[in-house]
Order: structure tokens, then C-alpha cells, then sequence
């Protein structure tokens, strides 16, 4: 055979080869949920400036820090049922334009009450990222590939929250300004949400990028899905709300965010206060710890892929690593009580995120109970749950370190938290088979 036919025979294998997009797309999302936390945690690497220059207490500043969840935990619900409604491309551009411009505006805020008003209005518009960039998986990702896609989605957190600290941090150590910290963060978020416009799809057939094989690859994907969903579904949502599966799902989600949400706002302060840390130190092991948990939500993502691909079931995976996530994250944050070692405290909190982001897969399960139709919703129950926690977590935090002088409490709170999410993510849910809604 000549070197012209080889190529020539060779060129229809490579024509069935399936394109990327979807990958491509949910590094996208990685990089919108970084953003996010980027600007929902500058306030919390601002605060110690911040509360300086408004003379606010503990107790204020934790009624800050929680604002945000208020309207975020209300909006969750609505928000995947936008994305159910009007597909998730809308809903996520709509959204970070929205919160780019909250981010911006807090900049001129002159006091802490204006500030929680750009607060709320920064909760209300992150909102539906989350519910969104769930049915995004359910849509984009096939059954194998949706727990690499809910770490991709959920690793943004981890992700962001260390680039925050450093970013945030570093542009206030250069600026000399939080302000102009915090107007760069915005216009920055707005520009992102353009490009995610320009990018993002609904479908698969929809988008220029995507070739024949990729689409057939998904659709396939989809009709087996569709063949394991229960007969006679009733259709109704509130009838969700009958099964011990979504309230586990519930609970659990919102056991990790007491714990992660805690983490996340009071860690700057407590390394701060508790061992001295000046911005640039504090700046530097926030980047180490939450850098840790976007490794291992990556890691995560991509054993239990790997561990359904060779034949495991649902259940085994995700019982066996939220069990294991659950436990060390609990004896981890433990023994932070016990240590007095700035250094080795922040060893034992990088190990805690490490474990615990495996639980971004959590947000594999609306797909893995619902129906396509119904899994933004489901998302944004489960999101509702876990931002109750961020609701309360950092107001409960501020009154505990006001009333006692120390951390020690809050750091118990966080142990239980993790001892709750092991009960209603390896006993409360049924993993093998969706609900008749």
C-alpha cells in the first residue's frame, strides 16, 4: 500500500475521533467558579482592613460575612428552575455580569451598612451558577465523565478561594487600597461573563465546535440515562420532597458548607488573631490550604470516574469516598484545635480541604436522582441546603469567638459538621436509582 492510500484509510478513523468541547466548556466553568469565589472571599481577606476603618466588632463583621448567603440561599432554588426554564447559557452569563457589578460597586461603599447592601445584591446574582453548571453536566457530560465534570464545576471554589488570597491580598498590599482591589475584581468578573456568552451552548448540536462523533458520543449517553428512569413519573417537584434521598442530599450539602463556608470566612481572621499572621503570611497559607482542596477535588473527581469505568457501581464510589473524605476532614480540623504550631496548623488544615473537596461530587447526585428535565431544580435544593449553613456558620462563628475570646468552639462546630455530612452522604442516600418524579 502507498504512503497516499495509508493516509488516505487513515482519514476516516480520525474524522470519527469525538472534539473536546465538552471539556472544553467545563474549564471554562472552572475558571467562572473561581471568579466567583475570588470575589465572594475579598471581603473576607479585606475584612481585618475593612473592620478597622468602619470600627466594627466581631459580631458585625460575621453579620457581613454571612449577608451574602442570605440572598444566595434564596435565589438557589429559583435559579435552577431559570436554568431548567431558559437553558443554562443565559442563566450563567446573566449571572457573573451581575455579580461583576456588585463586586465593583462595594468599592465605594462608606460604611458597613452600604457594604451589606452590595452584598445581598452579589449573593442574589452568583446565585444560579451552581443549579446552572449542574444541569450544565447532566446536558454536556456522559456517565462516566460527570464526576470529572462536577469537580471541574465544584473545583472553582477550592480554586478560587486560594487564588483570592492571593490576588485579593496582593493587589491590596500594591494598591494600598482595598477599594481598588475590589473595582479591578468586578470589571475583571464582567469581562468573563462576555466570554462566557461567546462560548457556552445548551446543547451539544448547538455549538459550531462540536463534530458529529462528539454529539452522538453525548446522545448516546443520554438514551441510557433515559432508559433507566422510572415509569409513570409524576412530574410534580414538591413531590421530591417525600424521599429520603433528597433530604440527605440536603443535609449533607449543607453539613460540608458549615465546614467549608467556615473555613473559607473566619480562617483569615483566626490565622490573624490566633497566630499572628500579618496580610502577605495570611495571604500565603489561605493560597496553600484552599490550592490543596482544588488538588484533591480534582483527584477526587477523577478516581471516581476511573472507579465507575471499571465496572463500580454509583453507591460503592461515592459511599466509599465521602465516607473517607468525611472522616479525615473531621480528625483533621481536630487536632487544628489541639496544635498551637502556626506551620503545622496549616499543614493540618490543607489536609482537611484536601479530603473534604473530594465532596464535589455531590453535585453529581441531582443527576444521579433526577430526571434531565429536573435537575437544575434539584440542584438548587441541594445548593439551598449548603448555603443555609453559610447563612448561619459565619454569624454563629463571630458571637462564639465575641463571647468566649477563642476559636475553640467554632472549631468543635466545624468537627461536627464533618461527623454530619459522613451520617447523610454514606447513610441517607440511595446512589442506585432515580426518583419517580
Amino acid at each position: 500500500m502507498t504512503a497516499g492510500a495509508t493516509a488516505t484509510a487513515a482519514a476516516p478513523d480520525t474524522a470519527l475521533q469525538p472534539s473536546k468541547v465538552r471539556w472544553k466548556i467545563f474549564l471554562m466553568m472552572l475558571f467562572l467558579i473561581s471568579i466567583n469565589y475570588i470575589d465572594r472571599a475579598s471581603l473576607s481577606v479585606a475584612m481585618p482592613l475593612i473592620a478597622k476603618e468602619f470600627d466594627i466588632g466581631p459580631a458585625v463583621q460575621g453579620l457581613l460575612l454571612s449577608s451574602f448567603f442570605w440572598t444566595y440561599a434564596l435565589m438557589q432554588i429559583p435559579g435552577g428552575m431559570l436554568a431548567d426554564r431558559f437553558g443554562p447559557r443565559v442563566v450563567i452569563a446573566g449571572a457573573t455580569l451581575g455579580w461583576g457589578f456588585f463586586q465593583a460597586i462595594a468599592a465605594f461603599c462608606t460604611g458597613w451598612i452600604p457594604l451589606l447592601l452590595t452584598r445581598l445584591g452579589l449573593g442574589a446574582a452568583e446565585a444560579p451558577i451552581y443549579p446552572a453548571g449542574g444541569k450544565l453536566n447532566g446536558i454536556w457530560m456522559t456517565q462516566n465523565e460527570r464526576g470529572r465534570g462536577a469537580t471541574l464545576l465544584d473545583g472553582g471554589a477550592p480554586l478560587g478561594a486560594a487564588l483570592g488570597a492571593i490576588l485579593i491580598s496582593g493587589l491590596i498590599a500594591v494598591l494600598g487600597s482595598w477599594r481598588l482591589a475590589f473595582v479591578i475584581a468586578g470589571v475583571g468578573t464582567v469581562v468573563a461573563g462576555l466570554f462566557a456568552w461567546s462560548y457556552i451552548r445548551n446543547h451539544p448540536r448547538e455549538h459550531p465546535g462540536v463534530n458529529e462523533a462528539e454529539a452522538r458520543y453525548i446522545e448516546a449517553s443520554h438514551a441510557q440515562d433515559a432508559a433507566s428512569e422510572p415509569p409513570g413519573a409524576s412530574g410534580r417537584l414538591l413531590d421530591f420532597l417525600r424521599f429520603r434521598s433528597v433530604w440527605g442530599m440536603f443535609f449533607g450539602w449543607m453539613c460540608f458548607n458549615a465546614l467549608f463556608y467556615g473555613l473559607l470566612t473566619w480562617m483569615p481572621n483566626y490565622l490573624s488573631k490566633v497566630h499572628g499572621f500579618d496580610i502577605k503570611q495570611m495571604g500565603g497559607a489561605v493560597f496553600i490550604m484552599f490550592f490543596s482542596g482544588f488538588v484533591g477535588e480534582m483527584f477526587g473527581g477523577w478516581l471516581a470516574d476511573k472507579w465507575k469505568a471499571a465496572g463500580a457501581s454509583n453507591a460503592k464510589v461515592l459511599r466509599t469516598l465521602f465516607g473517607i473524605s468525611s472522616v479525615i476532614a473531621t480528625l483533621a480540623i481536630y487536632m487544628v484545635s489541639q496544635i498551637t504550631d502556626p506551620v503545622v496548623v496549616v499543614i493540618l488544615l490543607s489536609v482537611t480541604l484536601f479530603f473534604l473537596r473530594w465532596c464535589g461530587l455531590f453535585w453529581c447526585v441531582p443527576s444521579i436522582l433526577g430526571r434531565r428535565a429536573h435537575v437544575g431544580f434539584l440542584g438548587g435544593t441541594m445548593n439551598l441546603g449548603g448555603n443555609v449553613a453559610g447563612i448561619g456558620v459565619p454569624i454563629v462563628v463571630g458571637l462564639i469567638v465575641q463571647a468566649t475570646g477563642s476559636y475553640f468552639m467554632a472549631l468543635m462546630l466545624f468537627a461536627a459538621a464533618g461527623a454530619g455530612l459522613f451520617v447523610c452522604s454514606t447513610l441517607l442516600i440511595d446512589y442506585s436509582k432515580k426518583l419517580p418524579v
